[in-house]
């Protein structure tokens, strides 16, 4: 897969990261916090069927897709 590309902005954060300059501020309450929220939100406790065309359903893939879902 190639690399995407990075503007200056999102390169300097990069390497950043990639170097270890980069500390999490988070504490242990606010990252529990978002564990239970991203938790919460991927739970799947309900099933539904629908019935779409298969051009409607390549559409919605590729959107998907864009959008990083």
């Amino acid at each position: 897969m190639p690399k995407p590309k990075l503007d200056p902005e999102e390169q300097e954060l990069l390497e950043a990261y990639e170097s270890g300059e980069l500390e999490s501020d988070l504490d242990a309450d606010r990252r529990e916090y978002l564990s239970k929220a991203a938790e919460e939100a991927f739970k799947k406790d309900k099933r539904i069927n629908i019935r779409i065309s298969s051009r409607d359903l390549e559409a919605l893939q590729r959107r998907a897709l864009e959008e990083g879902l």
